[in-house]
């Protein structure tokens, strides 16, 4: 990891702090050969305070969960998106009426026998908070899920599945929030809000109930809280678009705004300048150099291995001398090398008595970004092979001179990257 922190006596100063070093990341990112990486909004989770930014790089293999909306470029991670949804009314409001369902339990089972579709049934999740095992119950709509995190920062404490809810007073597979008689925290999240004519567990065994309307059938005063995901398509929190996309991000760093929590702890003070002690305000601001490395290979790589950006390449140049035995060769090669080194260029020389297609292999999986092959063939011709790892090019550069051209290409590409570097505040 790579760390930093920053100490603060006001928050406007914080504020101005924590913009440059947003940006000081962004161009971090691009500069090492992903600009594609995004800061989205965050859950502090741990870490405290009220604000913070992870830095995800956006692929199907993420361990993360990424919401974005296109139209507004509103950014949050799934853990930090508020959920919004939006229910039509029907009609006429239905009675409640207990209708016998059998062995049927899930929601798709209910829903197949009683032909109704998920966003028209409650759904009730049971939890256990870690501390006590004291049991959480939520209900929400059908076909939304519960965000853990959510729930976790709500009640503050941490949380697991339910392992015996009848233990709780609740019927398994029929839990309704209608006559609901349990020991259990019972939570309602907000996608219930203006539902109408839902199926519902009817808390007892075989039995559901159908045309439940939470704003008639609830306590007057029922407290609907944001516990649930954000789904693709759904309502974006800042435009009210349903323009929401979900998709999968690796996170390569992250930044905080941690107020006085680990000063006020640690009881770290400094003197203001009327003399009395404070605690100063922090911030912390963190990069996976190692997710970095792994991020940037996932992104930038072929089916026979990594394709590194130059500017963080381990080295810009591999010369590949085929044929080592040969004298010409061998002189050729030694010669651009150390031209090369000397100009300050970062510079693998395989000299190996290996085939080419073995010597080949090799460079791709080290991946450096240009490539130069010396062989009695091209020497013949008076040409080095000049060549990208990733294909974008493949040319003949004559012997003298091929210093120069090396170095143009080295700073052609520096400068193709550098071009996508945001402007520093």
């Amino acid at each position: 990891m790579k760390d930093a922190y920053s100490f603060h006596t006001t928050q406007e100063d914080l504020d101005k702090y924590y913009e440059r070093a947003y940006r000081a990341y962004e161009r971090i990112y691009a500069r090492a050969g992903v600009p594609e990486v995004i800061a989205v909004k965050s859950d502090s989770g741990m870490m405290g305070g009220k604000v913070s930014h992870e830095f995800m790089l956006l692929t199907e293999i993420g361990e993360d969960t990424i919401v974005f909306c296109p139209e507004c470029g509103f950014r949050a991670n799934m853990e930090a998106c508020e959920a919004i949804t939006e229910n039509k009314a029907d009609a006429e409001l239905l009675p409640l009426t207990e209708v016998f369902t059998g062995e049927a339990k899930t929601i798709e089972e209910v829903g197949k026998l009683l032909d109704m579709s998920a966003e028209k049934s409650c759904k009730a999740v049971v939890y256990q908070r870690n501390s006590d095992d004291s049991y959480v119950l939520v209900f929400c709509r059908g076909d939304r899920e519960v965000n853990e995190t959510k729930l976790t920062n709500y009640i503050k404490s941490e949380i697991h599945p339910a392992i015996d809810v009848e233990n709780a007073n609740l019927a398994a597979g029929n839990i309704g929030p209608v006559g609901l008689e349990t020991k259990a925290t019972v939570l309602f999240d907000r996608s219930l809000v203006g539902a109408t004519n839902l199926v519902c567990g009817a808390n007892k065994a075989e039995y559901h109930l159908t045309g439940f309307n939470p704003e008639r059938d609830l306590p007057e005063g029922t407290q609907f809280i944001d516990l649930t995901k954000a789904v693709e398509g759904g309502v974006c929190p800042v435009c009210g678009k349903h323009t929401l996309q979900v998709r999968r991000g690796i996170e390569v760093g992250n930044i905080f705004q941690l107020g006085r929590r680990y000063t006020e702890a640690m009881g770290m003070t400094y003197d203001a300048e009327n003399g009395e002690r404070k605690n100063p305000i922090m911030g912390c601001y963190g990069i996976g150099v190692g997710r970095l490395i792994a991020s940037v290979c996932e992104a930038r790589h072929d089916d026979y291995g990594p394709i590194w950006p130059i500017t963080i390449a381990p080295w810009q140049v591999e010369i590949c001398a085929l044929r080592i035995d040969d004298p010409t060769v061998r002189e050729a090669a030694e010669k651009l090398y150390a031209e090369l080194e000397n100009a300050g260029a970062e510079v693998l020389f395989d000299d190996r008595a290996v085939s080419a297609g073995v010597m080949f292999s090799d460079a791709d999986l080290l991946g450096a970004p240009i490539r130069v092959v010396i062989s009695p063939k091209a020497l013949g011709r008076g040409c080095f092979e000049l060549a990208a790892r990733d294909k974008s090019f493949r040319e003949d550069i004559p012997t003298e001179g091929a210093k120069e051209t090396v170095l143009n290409k080295i700073r052609e590409l520096t400068e193709a990257i550098n071009a996508k570097v945001p402007e520093r505040i």
